[in-house]
């Protein structure tokens, strides 16, 4: 029975996943028959499911709108991705909400899996403070992409939105995104004609919203290549737009470690390259000359230029004190 029960259970999130499964393709998930699959489909109408037939070459099964569903029926492999997600929310003031979000779902679990998500201890460490986002400023801006409603708002140039000369702005806005904890606003800037990264903790909404717009295609059409690569100083792909190599006088063992995005080549005991990427030449080389190993040599000659611009500043400030 147990069996059974877990197979009506996979079925049943199988059917909440996509609108439409084949008969077939549903039997060979579960790896039954189509005939079991049919019984089971039955069991879960006589619970109140409501799933319809349809029909076809091979037929298939859909979980109609307004079904009497049951409160909060997981799987193991749910019960424990909802679990970490609360338990790793930062960012946004959002972790008290998602602490009593969890505390509310491990109430209505059954035993077995209130006991594995609460083996599951996980803590998320911010890469940085992050500042705190009003959950509400983050609701009227969902709100607004999702009304396709012009956004009128003031937008500060430091770190508060309470700067005292912020900016009016009009913008289109797309989509909602959040990286390395913080919250960001794709939109379409009606004033500079041009995109524009927003970040949600600057923002006042000015009300009421401006007229409906219809979307535009976001470059790319990959919102999170996109915000990358905007990051990178880069208005194309998500690519760094300066990007060079070095041959240093260091094991890639030492170097690896510390190189982040960039690729390390092991050529030898006590020598490495590394292929790196920036948004400034300048930047470039002083990422490479952070390793603290001498430099052998430099491709391309922008990079090589940008290092003779480094060493004079250096060698000024050195000379200045």
């Amino acid at each position: 029975m147990a069996e059974t029960s877990s197979r009506m259970l996979t079925l049943l999130s199988l059917l909440q996943a996509r609108p439409t499964w084949p008969g077939p393709e549903l039997a060979a998930r579960l790896d039954v028959s189509e005939r079991t699959v049919r019984r089971d489909v039955d069991r879960l109408r006589e619970l109140g499911y409501r799933i319809a037939a349809v029909k076809g070459p091979h037929g298939g099964y859909r979980l109609e709108a307004g079904s009497a569903l049951p409160p909060l029926l997981f799987d193991d492999e749910q019960a424990v991705a909802l679990a970490v997600a609360l338990r790793t929310v930062t960012g946004a003031g959002l972790e008290a909400a998602a602490a009593r979000a969890l505390a509310t779902v491990r109430q209505v679990l059954p035993s077995r899996l209130r006991h594995r998500i609460d083996a599951l201890q996980v803590t998320a460490v911010p890469r940085r403070p992050e500042p705190v986002v009003d959950p509400d400023l983050l609701a009227t801006l969902a709100s607004a992409v999702r009304d396709r409603e012009t956004l009128r708002f003031d937008y500060a140039s430091n770190n508060s939105a309470s700067n005292d000369n912020p900016t009016r702005r009009r913008a289109e806005p797309h989509h909602l995104a959040i990286r390395n904890g913080r919250w960001y606003l794709v939109a379409w800037d009606l004033d500079r004609e041009d995109w524009r990264v927003f970040r949600t903790d600057r923002i006042t909404p000015r009300t009421p919203n401006g007229p409906r717009f219809t979307p535009r295609e976001i470059p790319g059409d990959d919102v999170g290549a996109f915000i990358n690569a905007r990051f990178k100083g880069s208005n194309g792909t998500d690519s760094w737009p300066c990007t060079g190599e070095a041959v240093l006088a260091a094991p890639a063992s030492a170097i690896a470690p510390f190189s982040d995005d960039g690729l390390v080549e092991d050529l030898g005991p006590e020598r490495s390259r590394i292929t790196l990427g920036s948004w400034s030449w300048p930047a470039l080389a002083a990422a490479i000359a952070r390793f603290d190993a001498d430099i052998e040599a430099v491709h391309p000659p922008e990079l090589a230029q940008a290092f003779a611009r480094l060493a004079a500043r250096a060698a000024a400030a050195g000379d200045g004190h």
